[in-house]
Formats: C-alpha cells, structure tokens, sequence
C-alpha cells in the first residue's frame, strides 16, 4: 500500500515551500522573526538598537545640548552669570573677599556723626539742664523724661535702625550706609551692639583709631576691622 503525498508547503523539509507564518523555512530557518521575505535577507535591527532611537532620529541628526548635554553659561559651566569675579554675595560689588569702590569718605562719616549726635544730645542736654539746676520734684521728673528721650532715641537710631536698614539718621542724611564687608547687607542690631562697644578701643590714644579711615585702604576704624564692617557711600 502506498503512503499518501503530503500537499505541497507542508513538507517539514522542504526548503522551497513557504514556512509557516509566511516566513521562508520552519523554525531556526533564515527569515524567521526579524528576516521578512523581500528585504534582501538582511535582519531588521531588534529592540534598543533602532539609530537615533530617543535623540537621534533618522534623518535628524542630534541637537547639541539635549538632554544631558548643557549648555554654555549654564549651572557651573563657562560663561555663568553667577559669582563672576569681583562679586560677592547678593551681588554687591566688592564683597565676599574684594574691596568694594564706593567707601565712605572721612568727612562724610565725621559729618553722619555730627547729625546723629546731634539728635541724642539735645534732648539728653536739656534732661540734664533742668534735673541739675532745680529744687523743683517736677522739673527733676521733666528734666529726666527728657533724658531717657535722648536715650531711648539713640537705642532705636544707632542699635535697631541702623542694625535693620544700615542707617541711622545722620548715615540717610549723608547718604551713607553701614554693611557687613562679606554680605554686603545691613549686619543687625546685636553686632550693631558690639561694634559700639568695639568704639572704646578707637577712642584710646589720642582717638587714633576714628582718625584711622584717613589713610587707611578700607577706610575702617578698629571697631569695623574688629567687626569686620565698612561704611559706603550709596
């Protein structure tokens, strides 16, 4: 009895037929998976290796400066517009390191100083006038109403507004302004405080030390070399 003749494309090894799915041959055959019939026998690239897959596509050749790449000037590299030299923090100039170029002239620091104790001494002057010169319980009490005027006047003028703002009275009326030499900012009414306290050592020898900005580079008394603070001119 004769064995029947299987249709022609099913024949397991019949590399003339068609495989299955249309592919040339049957599994582990060229063609299968990735070698379509038509295309020269060349394998299509499989996944992950597509050119210009996600930032270089083909055809459009890659941006400089995508995704990763960064560009000039920006975040630490050359030409960034931040910390360029001569500029300390909160770019003012000078500060952080450098001398600033608007210090305050002695004169105008001796003339704020004028304004200021002008503004203390008056009302202290006459507190003491009145309380000294009089038997009077109630010229005594206005005589010391008007020097604790004086006093508290110059608390808010030299501590609290100067330490806030840079400025006392005097200091806005000259237009000058009193900072810390790194920030370049006003230096607060504590370290204010401190550098008053610090004036003691300018007072010593003959005053030497307010006479001291004259000749000195950074135009600072000891109390702002102590205190690390200089005095400009807006």
């Amino acid at each position: 009895m004769s064995t029947p003749t299987p249709p022609p494309g099913y024949g397991p090894q019949d590399p003339q037929q068609p495989g299955q799915y249309g592919l040339p041959g049957q599994y582990g055959q060229p063609g299968q998976y990735g070698q379509q019939p038509g295309y020269g026998g060349q394998q299509q690239p499989g996944y992950g290796q597509q050119p210009g897959q996600y930032g270089q596509q083909p055809g459009y050749p890659q941006q400089p400066g995508q995704y990763g790449q960064q560009q000039p000037g920006q975040y630490g590299q050359p030409g960034q517009p931040y910390g360029q030299p001569g500029y300390g923090q909160y770019g003012q100039p000078g500060f952080g390191g450098g001398i600033p170029g608007n210090l305050a002239a002695w004169p105008n620091r001796v003339g704020a100083w004028f304004v200021d104790s002008l503004i203390v001494g008056v009302p202290c002057g006459i507190g003491s006038a009145i309380a000294g010169n009089t038997n009077s319980t109630v010229l005594a009490i206005i005589g010391l109403i008007f020097y604790l005027a004086g006093v508290g006047l110059a608390i808010w003028n030299i501590l609290i507004r100067q330490g806030s703002s840079g400025q006392t009275l005097g200091k806005q009326a000259l237009g000058l302004k009193l900072v810390g030499a790194d920030t370049g900012q006003p230096i607060g009414a504590g370290k204010t405080f401190l550098r008053q306290l610090t004036h003691i050592l300018d007072g010593l020898a003959c005053y030497i030390g307010y006479l001291w900005p004259l000749w000195d580079e950074k135009r600072q008394t000891f109390a702002d070399k102590i205190n690390n603070t200089y005095v400009i001119k807006l």
